[in-house]
């Protein structure tokens, strides 16, 4: 599991300090205060760029733990991936502000550190005043963006245990901890979670424990966000659905929501889709040669796409703004994964400058990293060109959306058997895959499309230079 550290420290009688303003501006520390700080703040850090806030997985350490630099603390589900908190300090950690299965935006306190016992009492009282202050400070936020008061308004139903794999146990680092203090044997426990994963509550239920019901500080805000809605959007109430009966509502994880905002997100963009058609036969050879030494379908079109992308640029270009576009120096193919729960695409960085079998090493090793959720930042929203492949289960055609902040997405179909006429008029039956490319029709234009997917049908038919 991927590990990151985020803390700040605050005074009792000082305003707080973003961390930027000592990152970004090393040399102005000297002209600050001299400032002794007793208690810390453990915030909710920014593990993505597309990131607005977190959701506590579990608690690594207790309230009233001794921490050491460097050592996690929390574990933090974020758009994409769960990852390890780690602290900058080392201290007590005097009060959990966030609970597990709750959220928080990026930058907000989820815990305090204090330096010594002392401090605990204080720090414990800050914490209490973040949270009455929370509802009362939700309240307003909650009528500009109603989607917030969605998560609340029905509780997910119980999600029924996948089988796990022989001889692993999947739970999450606070029920390993509570299961070795209340001495439950794990390996005999059925968990509840998502996909089976043992959380605090099997453990306690094993134990005989009855746990105490945690506060969620958004659940205040539910009230005033539906009358906020109705309020502030009567036409979207009118249009609203019959329920179905016994139908569930079932919140968006975390992933969900990523991917449903940057999918909405990429309606603002004027698009354009051209399919061309490729002959693959020869690729068919070439990948029952090097199969054998582990080389994937998908290496083999990543790399294609990336020596396609080297003659053609602006098919590798992104505009962000609506102003500009940038060349971007590298061409990092994106490959779109489906994973339990959600979708996320890992990145071959520099696909172009890495030959073939390298590249399949590296593709499996993201693929692993990615459906055990420990994929790094970089390592999945760094693409300028997604590859999505439906071939592989048989669909011989269709349309991909566009990812924000990409200049195109290729969406590949099966190979299957074509009666094709030759300029002579004679038949043959050939394998042909069907390649639908969307693009952002502000920088990328028709023709630069097709003479893109002129040069990447010739590198599929003519393969050899995939493998020097």
């Amino acid at each position: 599991m991927a590990s990151l550290s985020f803390s700040s420290s605050v005074s009792s009688s000082t305003p707080f300090l973003r961390p930027s303003a000592f990152f970004l501006k090393p040399r102005s520390i000297s002209r600050l205060p001299l400032v002794r700080a007793k208690i810390r703040e453990i915030f909710m850090p920014a593990l993505s760029s597309t990131m607005t806030e977190g959701k506590i997985v579990s608690w690594v350490k207790s309230e009233g733990d001794v921490l050491s630099k460097g050592e996690p603390v929390v574990v933090v589900e974020s758009d994409k991936a769960d990852m390890d908190v780690e602290t900058f300090y080392d201290g007590i950690l005097a009060a959990i502000v966030v609970n597990d299965g709750e959220t928080a935006p990026v930058g907000a306190p989820i815990g305090l550190l204090a330096e010594t016992e002392d401090e605990i009492a204080e720090a414990k009282a800050k914490a209490a005043a973040q949270s009455s202050s929370a509802p009362s400070a939700a309240a307003p936020k909650v009528e500009e963006s109603a989607p917030v008061a969605t998560k609340v308004e029905a509780p997910a139903p119980p999600v029924a245990a996948a089988p796990a794999t022989p001889g692993k146990v999947v739970a999450t680092p606070y029920a390993k901890k509570l299961a070795k203090q209340h001495k439950v044997d794990i390996n005999k426990l059925v968990g509840t979670g998502p996909f089976g994963r043992i959380t605090p509550e099997d453990v306690e239920k094993a134990a005989g424990i009855t746990p105490a019901p945690k506060a969620n500080v958004v659940a205040a805000a539910a009230p005033a966000a539906s009358a906020a809605t109705s309020a502030a959007s009567p036409a979207k109430a009118a249009t609203s659905f019959p329920e179905i009966p016994g139908s569930n509502v079932v919140p968006f994880t975390t992933m969900q929501a990523a991917v449903s905002k940057n999918m909405v997100e990429s309606l603002s963009v004027p698009t354009f889709r051209v399919g061309y058609p490729i002959s693959t036969d020869a690729l068919d050879a070439l990948y029952e040669k090097v199969k054998p030494k582990g080389v994937t379908m998908t290496a083999l079109l990543a790399k294609a796409a990336a020596m396609a992308l080297v003659q053609h640029p602006v098919v590798n270009a992104t505009c962000k703004d609506g102003k500009s576009f940038t060349y971007n120096s590298s061409i990092n193919i994106a490959v779109a994964v489906a994973i339990n729960g959600g979708l996320i695409t890992p990145v071959l960085q520099d696909a172009d400058k890495l030959d073939l079998y390298l590249l399949s090493q590296k593709w499996k090793e993201l693929v692993e990293k990615a459906r055990a959720k420990q994929l790094q930042p970089q390592e999945y929203n760094s693409g300028t060109f997604t590859l999505s492949n439906l071939g592989m289960f048989g669909v011989d055609r269709f349309d991909a959306i566009l990812p924000p902040g990409q200049g195109a997405i290729m969406a590949v179909g099966a190979s299957k058997p074509t009666v094709v006429a030759d300029k002579d008029g004679f038949f043959s039956v050939k394998n042909k895959m069907l390649v639908n490319v969307t693009a952002d029709h502000r920088i990328i234009y028709g023709a630069d499309l097709a003479a893109f997917l002129q040069t990447f049908s010739k590198i599929i038919e003519n393969p050899e230079s995939l493998t020097m």
